[in-house]
């Protein structure tokens, strides 16, 4: 985590942002945090940043935890045997790929 002076990054702003992709930087005004810049490397960073932050997310989560908490959600192991039925029966529904000898 770097921390910078405010007048720094305001005439550095593009340099501390690709910074930020990285790391956390911390913006200090006179010596105390002010605030803190987050960069994104990908789209995909931004994403999940997005998805961290957003109540609405957070609460479904925190719904689903509860659930299977109170025993109402699916084990791994039935979750693993389900996947691999429906692999074996997208395998058997597959065309053969040889050639029939005439």
């Amino acid at each position: 985590m770097k921390r910078v002076a405010l007048a720094e990054v305001k005439d550095h702003l593009s340099e501390y942002l690709r910074d930020a992709s990285k790391e956390e930087v911390i913006i200090t005004r006179h010596g105390k945090p002010a605030g803190v810049l987050i960069g994104f490397a990908n789209e995909e960073d931004w994403f999940e940043y997005r998805l961290a932050h957003d109540p609405g997310f957070q609460k479904r989560i925190a719904r689903a935890r509860s659930g299977l908490q109170a025993g109402k959600g699916i084990g791994w192991d039935e979750v693993q045997k389900e996947s691999e039925i429906e692999e074996s029966i997208r395998v058997s529904d597959r065309p053969s790929r040889r050639k029939s000898r005439k």
